[in-house]
């Protein structure tokens, strides 16, 4: 069976600074695959290469058995779509005409009824049919980013690129948003699968088929939220301990609770009185006289 997605060997620098080295992975249809590591791990990169935005130096990525560099950019992006880690709010813009963007790629001359139709479903898919015809640059951090994945829906892709679609969100937002995009990936909506750049560890354990932890620009285990999430690889890619707990409804599923921070046994915690000394508290250090 051929891989849905594929990536050989990819290999990514900035300058001297290797991002991404020799990460390998596939993925099938169907699934969510969701990326951890700390900051800097190389999420948002290997994101970006995939959809070309980034060109890697070595490596390959093939998508249904096609290199992607076969691939010109109106081809991509009907089949992947991407929401950005962060969202410019400049534009004045209608919510519905932002999302009505996303049906760039499949309009050749002109805006069709068809169209309208798919931005309007969406928008009620996600709750947004309120915020229609208010401006895009006058909304919240949270409520610009839904629509941003509004406008990757519209897009209709074989693949979505999320990178942290959670970031901005409240906690019943995020829930409600990895729901939406279980359902997207789901057998009843067709062959699509997401790959999802992600912080919460929970969210991930919860929702994804897959994780791809993340190391130091190396991937460090790659396979079952189970089997990858172990309190080993936790504390050694994360630094915290944490208690692992299989979730009621779901045995194959877990729930991760974290402990506290693993400090080096030589650090050590400021002591106090050197805050107080800093001008931290307020008085700039100095003694009452």
């Amino acid at each position: 069976m051929t891989d849905f997605l594929k990536v050989s060997s990819l290999n990514f620098s900035w300058g001297d600074n290797h991002v991404l080295k020799d990460v390998e992975f596939s993925m099938q249809r169907n699934e969510i695959v969701a990326i951890l590591g700390v900051n800097g791990a190389g999420k948002s990169t290997l994101i970006k290469c995939l959809n070309k935005i980034l060109t890697p130096q070595s490596g390959s990525i093939q998508f249904g058995g096609t290199d992607i560099s076969e691939f010109d950019l109106v081809a991509l992006s009907k089949l992947m779509s991407y929401v950005p880690q962060t969202v410019r709010s400049s534009f004045a813009m209608d919510v519905f005409d932002v999302a009505l963007i996303g049906r760039r790629p499949h309009i050749r001359w002109r805006i069709g009824q068809r169209d309208r139709d798919y931005v309007s479903h969406t928008l009620r898919y996600l709750g947004l049919e309120d915020f229609a015809f208010r401006r895009f640059n006058q909304l919240s951090g949270g409520e610009r980013q839904r629509v941003i994945i509004a406008k990757a829906i519209v897009q209709n892709p074989e693949l979505y690129l999320f990178d942290e679609p959670t970031s901005d969100l409240d906690l019943k937002n995020q829930v409600s948003i990895m729901k939406r995009i279980r359902h997207l990936v789901s057998p009843e909506m067709g062959k699509k699968s997401a790959l999802i750049a992600i912080h919460d560890i929970n969210l991930a354990a919860r929702f994804a088929d897959k994780i791809l932890l993340f190391d130091k620009g190396k991937v460090k285990s790659f396979g079952k939220p189970s089997e990858v999430l172990t309190e080993d690889s936790i504390s050694e890619v994360f630094g915290v301990s944490c208690v692992i707990i299989p979730r009621e409804e779901d045995s194959s599923k877990i729930h991760i609770i974290i402990n506290n921070e693993i400090v080096d046994s030589e650090y050590q915690i400021p002591e106090i009185d050197i805050i107080k000394n800093s001008g931290l508290n307020g008085n700039n250090g100095n003694k009452e006289e």
